[in-house]
């Protein structure tokens, strides 16, 4: 039997819906490039490694964030409160203006330079340590240069498409 060429059909509407039953937070990455922030909505935020410590995130290969971070190579990450559904779904959309897109919620930068949510859960900054492809997106992992927990509250839920709380 000869399992290597087996053509297999999977439908994209159908793995959207079941790999949206995998429950997840949500954060906004941010990073900084001559003088201007960029920040994007992820839900693809998870850690690797503890011996060295390591992140990842997924960036989509057309959006805007994903050629700025492989140029800076320096990011943070800051996990949202489910007060922050807002900010979620704003650097979620395509194509914003980048000028002011932070001045609504409050920020501070973090040691390395990049804007961090005040009202964040967690916060992370990290230096890019590898970039893996992952079809339309770049796997891109982290090396943890700060960690902060600027904020308490309940986490921004996603699952099944939506906005949940916890």
């Amino acid at each position: 039997m000869h399992h290597g060429s087996i053509e297999r059909h999977v439908d994209r509407q159908t793995y959207r819906k079941v790999v949206g039953r995998f429950a997840t937070g949500v954060a906004i990455v941010t990073t900084r490039i001559g003088g201007v922030d960029h920040a994007m909505t992820v839900n693809s935020f998870t850690s690797v490694s503890l011996d060295p410590l390591l992140v990842l995130f997924c960036a989509e290969k057309v959006a805007r964030f994903h050629d700025a971070v492989l140029e800076t190579g320096v990011w943070g990450v800051s996990v949202l409160p489910d007060s922050m559904r807002d900010a979620s779904q704003f650097f979620a959309h395509r194509g914003r203006p980048l000028n002011g897109q932070l001045t609504r919620w409050p920020h501070h930068r973090g040691e390395s330079g990049v804007a961090l949510f005040d009202a964040a859960l967690a916060t992370v900054e990290c230096d890019t340590h590898a970039v893996h492809p992952g079809g339309d997106h770049s796997i891109i992992v982290g090396a943890v240069t700060a960690l902060g927990a600027p904020a308490e509250g309940a986490p921004l839920i996603y699952h099944e498409g939506e906005y949940k709380r916890l």
